[in-house]
Parts: structure tokens; C-alpha cells; sequence
């Protein structure tokens, strides 16, 4: 039985290096072209462009690893099935989960791995990249709002924008906590943001939305003002000195985002955003053990060795995966439903399916 362990371990390791050398090679073109713009073009030292492609890979190894697990299952038993291999191994006594129990236990492997990469080294990665590039001179002022992030320090301001593209923003939320009374929130359906690197300052244009207001006679009430045009101007000076660099909601550990839950609530800060993060760190890391779970019976079904069809197929059901889940995390931002439940629902689907195929596949 050692050796059949051996054997389908070492099918599954080549089939994995390659499927994450491939992918992950595919994602960082992109991110080549723009590094190798820094050099060319604002001439950035080599050292620190170095320092930046380091930092990105953890980042992106937390998207490539489940692809590459589910690529490399789809393609050993794929192989396996039509070689014949999995019928002999059947036909001496071997049972498909003898077979899948392995896989099984590396998935669980992969699993936690990928969650220290994903709550550890990702996020403490990319803050590093941050500051390597505030240390190179690069001073965009708009980087610093992220679209579903908190984004703190701007005076007494919290702004939290749900999508930005390029200078405009949509569904943006600003609290002003108050020490004492209520937060001032100011909600508005659009934006426009103008930055002004020299003076650092940042002109915020906020459009159709409503600013709650506590009572001058009774804080404990609001009233609403409707607004059409909104305009707020935000001082980054403060921001922009490196000692101020604050840490992003996806560059923060999980320890990092309990605190700021607790800190948010106490403000009255609605912290459904931290929560999502803190359910995308577990599901992503789950992802590896559930694609393995519905990898094993595509893999046999398909009967195919071609690493092309095992591409094609492991894609396929990837994406579709991330559209769930990316359904999931837009449906848990705008409080339709749970954040455990909607970022968790691309996990449960496949995994639900994956324990039926799978005993199917195995009765068969």
C-alpha cells in the first residue's frame, strides 16, 4: 500500500508544480509590465522593483494554489482512468477511497498552509509592498482608497467605498465618529475624486445622497439632509508620512481584524466589511480540500490523460467557483445576507456536490 501511496502522490506532485508554475506565471505577466514601467519610465532602482515582484508572488499564490490543486487532481485521475490504472487498482481489492485517501489528507494539508498564507504572509507581504513604495517616491494619493475597505486616518473620517473606477466611486459610506455622541454618516450613490500631490489633498465630490446629523438638542437623534452635490476636501499629510501608513482591511490577520471589529462597533461603524475578510481568509483557504473533494470524480469521469482537456476543465469549474464567490462577497457587502453565509456559499455548493459525485463515482 506504500508503494500505491508513493506512486499516486508523486503523479500528483508533477501535475501540481506544473499547473502553479503555469498559472502563476500567467498572473504575473501583468504585473511584469507595469514593475519593468517603474525601471524604464520613473526609474526606480532595480533593488526596489526586486523588492516589489517578491513581496506580489504570496498574494498571488493564494489564487493559484486551489486552481493548481484542482488541476493537478483532474489530471492524475484523468490519466489514471484512462490508463486503465484506476480499473487494476479496483480489481486487486483497492477501493477508490483507499485510492483518494492521500489526496484526501493533502488537501487537508494544503488547507491550512494556504490559511497562514493567506492570514500571515499575504497580507504582511503586500503592506510590506506598500511601503517599499512610498520609500521609492511613488505618491499617488488615491491609492489609498480601496474599494470594500476601511480607510482611516484622513482626520476624523472613516470612508468605506463599495467599487471605484479610475476617479469615480460608487456607494461610498463616511462616518465621523464623535467622542461622546452619535457618528455622523454621510452616504452617497456616486463620487468623484480629484487628488492634488503637491499640497497633498484630496478633493472628494459626492453626489445624491444623505448626511445623518445628530440633533443639536437631543444627540441621541438624527435627522437626514438630502444632498445633490457634496464636496469634502481631505488633508493627507498626515497619511503620507511613512510612519502613518495604515494597514488595508485585506492586509490585516485575522487578530488584526477582530480588533477592528471591536473598535468599529464601538464607533457604530458597521463592520460587516471586516467580517467578509476574516470569511474569505477561511473559505480561500478551504478551497484547496473542496476543488479536491470535486476534482477526484471529474478527473475519473472525464477519462481523459490530455493536459490540455485538464486545463481546459479545471478552469472551467474554477471560474465558475469564483463567480460564487465573488457573489457571495457582494451579496454579504450589501447585507443580503450573512457574511459567514454568503462567502461560504461557493464552498458549501461544491462541496455538497463533491460528496455526491464522489460516492457515485465510487459505487460505480
Amino acid at each position: 500500500m506504500r508503494i500505491l501511496r508513493n506512486y499516486i502522490l508523486t503523479e500528483f506532485f508533477h501535475s501540481f508544480l506544473l499547473s502553479l508554475v503555469v498559472f502563476t506565471f500567467v498572473l504575473l505577466v501583468g504585473n511584469i509590465i507595469q514593475l519593468a514601467d517603474l525601471i524604464i519610465n520613473k526609474g526606480v532602482g532595480l533593488i526596489s522593483v526586486l523588492k516589489l515582484f517578491f513581496f506580489l508572488i504570496p498574494w498571488l499564490l493564494s489564487f493559484t494554489l486551489p486552481i493548481a490543486v484542482l488541476t493537478a487532481v483532474i489530471l492524475t485521475f484523468g490519466r489514471f482512468s484512462s490508463d486503465g490504472e484506476l480499473t487494476a487498482m479496483k480489481a486487486s481489492g483497492v477501493s477508490l477511497y483507499r485510492i483518494s485517501f492521500p489526496i484526501m489528507m493533502l488537501g487537508i494539508i494544503f488547507s491550512f498552509t494556504a490559511f497562514f498564507l493567506n492570514d500571515q504572509v499575504s497580507p504582511n507581504a503586500s503592506f510590506a509592498s506598500r511601503r517599499v513604495v512610498k520609500d521609492i517616491g511613488i505618491r499617488n494619493p488615491t491609492a489609498y482608497l480601496e474599494e470594500g475597505s476601511f480607510i482611516r486616518g484622513f482626520e476624523n473620517y472613516v470612508i468605506f467605498i463599495y467599487e471605484i473606477r479610475g476617479n469615480k466611486l460608487k456607494n461610498i459610506r463616511i462616518y465621523q465618529p464623535q467622542e461622546g455622541k452619535p457618528t455622523r454618516t454621510i452616504v452617497a450613490e456616486a463620487g468623484e475624486l480629484n487628488s492634488f500631490p503637491k499640497t497633498n489633498m484630496i478633493e472628494l465630490k459626492l453626489f445624491n445622497g444623505t448626511s445623518e446629523e445628530p440633533s443639536p438638542t437631543d444627540p441621541d437623534t438624527f435627522y437626514k439632509l438630502n444632498f445633490k452635490n457634496y464636496n469634502m476636501t481631505l488633508d493627507l499629510s498626515k497619511v503620507m508620512k511613512k510612519e502613518n501608513i495604515q494597514k488595508k482591511t485585506r492586509e490585516m490577520t485575522v487578530n488584526e481584524l477582530t480588533k477592528e471589529i471591536s473598535k468599529s462597533v464601538a464607533q457604530h461603524i458597521d463592520p460587516t466589511p471586516l467580517y467578509v475578510e476574516i470569511y474569505k481568509k477561511i473559505n480561500m483557504s478551504a478551497a484547496s480540500f473542496v476543488l479536491i473533494l470535486m476534482g477526484i470524480p471529474l478527473g475519473i469521469t472525464t477519462h481523459r490523460s490530455e493536459k490540455s482537456i485538464g486545463f481546459g476543465l479545471s478552469l472551467v469549474f474554477f471560474a465558475l467557483y469564483w463567480g460564487l464567490f465573488l457573489g457571495g462577497i457582494a451579496l454579504s457587502l450589501k447585507g443580503t445576507v450573512p457574511p459567514a453565509v454568503g462567502v461560504s456559499l461557493p464552498n458549501a455548493i461544491f462541496f455538497v456536490f463533491g460528496v455526491i459525485m464522489f460516492l457515485r463515482t465510487a459505487k460505480g
